[in-house]
């Protein structure tokens, strides 16, 4: 049973492929998930990539994503680059449909190996990418710049698709 099987998104939510016209919009989500948001810019230009996919997780009929994954690819290994949703999504279940979707996706393109980083301590977050299958491989201590200045540490992982 594929991924996309296994979390199939409920009937009001929609997955979709974006392009650099969500620039604006993915940056504005990014915002209010990291400390160190992406520009529009940066989102211009990594949209703008021939090995990046990106895909929108978009509810009921609207027409802007309200979440989004964004990953790059060489030979047949990807790189979650982020995810994200807006803040009243969290913890409702709209991101597994989202990356099962996406990972699917890769699948398709001939990626086998997936890899992220998340913040050590983000507890939603792993808890969805181990129940998608992916374990961990390493830690880099300091690695991310809280909004308070602190730094904590990025638990890489790895999925085989």
């Amino acid at each position: 049973m594929s991924l996309l099987a296994r979390f199939f998104p409920p009937p009001s939510v929609r997955i979709a492929g974006l392009d650099s016209q969500a620039a604006a919009r993915l940056a504005a989500i990014h915002a209010t998930a990291f400390a160190r948001p992406w520009s529009t810019l940066e989102f211009e230009r990594l949209l703008g990539e021939r090995n990046v996919t990106a895909d929108g997780l978009f509810i009921g009929q609207a027409s802007a994503p309200s979440g989004f994954v964004l990953s790059r690819s060489v030979l047949d290994e990807a790189e979650i680059l982020t995810v994200a949703l807006l803040p009243e999504l969290r913890g409702r279940g709209y991101s597994r449909p989202l990356l099962a979707a996406h990972l699917d996706g890769l699948s398709r393109t001939g990626v086998l190996f997936v890899h992220l980083e998340v913040e050590d301590g983000n507890a939603p977050a792993l808890a969805v990418y181990r129940r998608l299958g992916f374990r961990e491989i390493g830690r880099r201590a300091g690695y991310y710049l809280k909004a308070d200045k602190a730094r904590t540490a990025a638990l890489t992982m790895r999925l085989d698709l």
